[in-house]
């Protein structure tokens, strides 16, 4: 990616801990780096084809002087949140915050927070077996689309399957959606799993019947193995109900840990069924 830099933008602006912080005010100093393909604005010489620096700084002086924060390090994610959400074009942006006036009573000459956010990809499976399966289906969708910091950019087709794991019950309409997403994975499975719990979803037999299940299956190509989260999926290559919706919006991306794409282990998942 290219870069479009900022450097030494000062905002007056009512940040810090003390009341008289927020009350005076004092100067802030803005460095951001935006990443962004100019190939095209360069070739044709059109802004609009580009990322306007002076739209920029001001969304960056709006934003701060908006609201009040204690912490430098809350401004610095809100501008570059704010920047994101208002350049679909920008993959990726890095946001330092410098507080040249920080009341510590001693000489310095700045503390700043510099941090580097960008946008995610993350693939996401979704069934039902229980009630309405496909308004609770839809009823996810929605649901991240009303979060502020993830859109559903693709969802798959519906497919109706038989349970998995042994338990008996009815069958599931599962399918399988892409998000963008500002989140970081553990923030993304915070979402989803109120989600879950605002359809009613209750975690009373493993692999019983639920009303919504939401399961991060990939994101990026993240490697992720924590106690409660682990990135890709830890069953979905033995899961049809997982690869086969999945391969309708995503049957060239490959798995980051065996580097086969989704089209390939639904083909070979399904000819060690047969």
């Amino acid at each position: 990616m290219d870069r479009i830099s900022i450097k030494g933008l000062e905002i007056f602006a009512n940040h810090g801990v003390f009341k008289e912080e927020n009350v005076l005010g004092q100067k802030f100093v803005i460095n951001i780096d935006m990443y962004t393909s100019t190939r095209a604005a360069g070739i044709r010489d059109d802004l609009k084809l580009s990322i306007d620096y002076g739209a920029i700084c001001n969304l960056v002086e709006k934003t701060m002087k908006e609201h009040t924060y204690k912490l430098i390090e809350a401004v610095a994610e809100k501008v570059a949140a704010n920047i994101l959400l208002s350049y679909p074009t920008m993959s990726e942006v890095e946001v330092e915050v410098e507080k040249p006036w920080a009341p510590v009573l001693m000489p310095l000459q700045t503390v700043s927070v510099k941090i580097r956010r960008k946008r995610h990809i993350a693939y996401l499976g979704l069934g039902s077996n229980m009630g309405d399966r496909e308004s609770y289906l839809d009823f996810a969708i929605d649901e991240l689309n009303k979060d502020e910091y993830t859109k559903v950019t693709k969802v798959s087709d519906f497919i109706e399957t038989e349970p998995y794991g042994g338990v008996e019950q009815d069958d599931f309409l599962n399918g399988c959606i892409e998000v963008e997403t500002l989140h970081s994975p553990d923030e993304l499975l915070h979402l989803i799993n109120a989600i879950e719990r605002d359809a009613g979803r209750e975690r009373l037999i493993h692999w019983g019947p639920r009303t919504l299940d939401i399961d991060i299956l990939l994101y990026d190509d993240l490697i992720c193995d924590e106690e409660n989260l682990h990135i890709p999926h830890i069953e979905m290559c033995k899961r049809e109900f997982v690869l086969e919706p999945l391969s309708n919006i995503a049957g060239y991306k490959r798995h980051p840990v065996n580097g086969r794409t989704i089209r390939e282990l639904l083909d070979e998942l399904e000819r060690n069924e047969e």
